[in-house]
């Protein structure tokens, strides 16, 4: 006679559990709950669904040979049954039971069990604002809101749409709604750029013009105080007093992890709410095993506890916890928080720290930027790719890498190569010589990942004093004061609109004429040096300082960051 398994979610972790350890125990009794009635659908694909990239919302629930993963396709294929439509009410783990209940009876039982999984996932967070139960405000919380999303959308009942939050979900749905449907869209963000818990302010404000370029509008720094309509959402209220018209709300908000059952059954939660595991996702209780998005993590850079609920960790913890409960010894060692996301035609992508997050975390780090070519300069097909690097003062360990770039494939690999780097405590040196493979149709001679690392070990070691775009665009701003000197290594026909705009205020001189013309520069001002990507200026700033000049600033990424950044010349 088998064991019996219980495992509470039907969504992501909780199918890759049960079909791991039915495929190392044959013999185990598993059964699977969960409230919601579609089970087994890749969540992340919600966006893509509502912008019609994904025809239908079964696709999201298909395995890659078009099963539909339902209740049939893991009872005839996987033995396990499984039950959607009912929730779990209360565990009693001195009696090892789960009560559960059938949402539409209400009829509730008892289920014993050797072993319980807990993959109960997480809830949307809504907003305590006057008129956020109205119709047409939606919280996407599942493939079910999602569907209700797409059929307004078909309907055509849709012509002007908000989206409250700037982070992945809340770009992605702006992305879905503006793209193919042509809804006038605009992202109300609390914070003073987009992604603003996973990029630094270069990179953030490239996505947000991309997107701005494409149709969507942003209200950033603002505050939504309260969504009004007659019977249904029909305009959105901002703390600064503006109204936006809005036939439809999405709340992107964040998510908070569903840990009540666990909490109600004496298991030890975080300050949080994340359940909390060790390596082995068991809980504090050793016959109870927690994963996905109900669970508080290591952080692989910091040590520190993390919540991240993604699809991707989801997947992995659940392989992990089916070897344990067939008595196997697998470990998750935390989690680096790896990222990416696409927003029309341009890829943003992370690992590891933003530069704030690690001053909070107590890290003395630098961050660098650099602008690229991602293929060779002189292959037809190639796109810039902007980096940060963040890095710690005295180790030189890398602490995160984020970017942004037209060529989505080509910045998910760098960034994958980080990840995979971090939990080794790589340094800045280390990945200055990560080996990488090169072709001019795929990547440069020197990757841009070697080259940013370069740049950092430059800055490290006070070699090269750089200025990120909003550094040089809060000096240039003062430029009247004519404290700052602002030299041009570039060739003539790059720097002449400059000078002609600026006369008295932007120098020029190329760098290969600039240690014969040290002169004319100034030892009693800040001089800040510009290029096209922050490679000649850098030259140019090694020149200054021989000759003794070292009240001198590199400009990050040079013109190309400046511009894509929007910093304003």
């Amino acid at each position: 006679m088998g064991r019996n398994i219980i495992v509470i979610g039907a969504v992501a972790l909780g199918p890759k559990a049960a079909c791991r350890l039915k495929r190392l125990e044959p013999e185990a009794n598993v059964i699977m709950l969960d409230r919601g009635l579609r089970i087994s659908y890749g969540g992340c694909g919600i966006p893509y669904y509502v912008s019609g990239d994904v025809s239908d919302a079964a696709e999201l629930q298909s395995t890659s040979f078009h099963l539909l993963r339902d209740e049939k396709f893991f009872r005839d294929t996987k033995d396990i049954e499984v039950r959607p439509g009912v929730e779990a009410v209360a565990i009693d783990r001195a009696a090892k039971t789960v009560r559960v209940r059938t949402l539409a009876t209400g009829a509730e039982e008892t289920l014993p069990y050797d072993k319980l999984v807990i993959a109960t996932g997480s809830t949307p967070r809504r907003l305590p604002i006057p008129g956020a139960d109205l119709p047409g405000v939606f919280a996407v919380a599942d493939l079910d809101a999602a569907v209700e999303i797409r059929a307004r959308l078909t309907a055509g009942e849709v012509g002007s749409a908000v989206i409250i939050g700037a982070g992945f979900i809340g770009l992605e749905m702006a992305v879905a709604v503006a793209d193919m449907w042509g809804v006038q869209t605009t992202v109300v963000e609390y914070a003073g750029h987009v992604l603003p818990t996973v990029l630094d302010r270069t990179l953030a404000h490239m996505a947000r013009l991309h997107m701005q370029d494409k149709g969507v509008a942003f209200r950033l720094g603002c505050q939504v105080v309260a969504i009004e309509g007659a019977g249904r959402a029909e305009r959105v209220v901002l703390g600064t007093g503006e109204t936006l018209a809005a036939d439809l709300v999405i709340m992107a908000v964040g998510v908070a992890p569903n840990s009540g059952l666990a909490s109600e059954a004496g298991l030890d939660v975080s300050p949080r709410g994340g359940i909390t595991v060790n390596d082995r996702l068991e809980t504090s209780d050793p016959d109870i095993f927690a994963g996905g998005d109900c669970v508080e993590l290591s952080g692989l850079v910091t040590g520190q506890p993390m919540y991240l609920p993604l699809g991707s960790l989801a997947n992995r913890q659940g392989r992990v916890i089916g070897d344990n409960l067939a008595g196997g010894d697998s470990r998750t060692p935390g989690a680096a928080g790896s990222w990416c996301v696409k927003l029309f035609d341009l890829a943003a992508a992370g690992t590891g720290l933003t530069l704030e997050a690690a001053r909070r975390a107590g890290l003395d780090a630098v961050q660098v930027h650099a602008s690229q070519l991602d293929r060779a300069h002189f292959y037809p097909d190639k796109g810039f790719m902007f980096l940060d690097m963040v890095a710690e003062r005295g180790t030189g360990r890398v602490l995160g890498v984020q970017g942004v770039s037209e060529m989505g494939d080509a910045l998910i690999g760098r960034i994958n190569t980080v990840a995979a780097m971090l939990p080794q405590r790589a340094t800045v040196a280390d990945v200055s010589n990560v080996e990488l493979p090169y072709s001019p149709p795929f990547t440069t001679a020197l990757d841009i990942l070697n080259m940013l690392a370069n740049v950092a070990e430059n800055v490290l070691a006070g070699r090269n004093r750089s200025l990120l775009p909003h550094e040089f665009a809060e000096l240039f701003a003062q430029r009247e004061s004519g404290a700052t000197y602002f030299l041009d290594c570039r060739e003539l026909g790059n720097a002449a609109p400059f000078v002609e705009k600026y006369p008295d205020l932007w120098h020029h001189i190329p760098q290969g004429e600039l240690a014969r013309r040290i002169d004319e520069l100034p030892r009693d001002r800040k001089v800040v040096l510009l290029c096209n990507t922050g490679a000649r200026s850098y030259e140019a700033l090694v020149t200054l300082a021989a000759a003794g000049i070292t009240n001198a600033y590199n400009v990050a990424g040079g013109m190309v960051s400046l511009v894509r950044s929007g910093v304003k010349l």
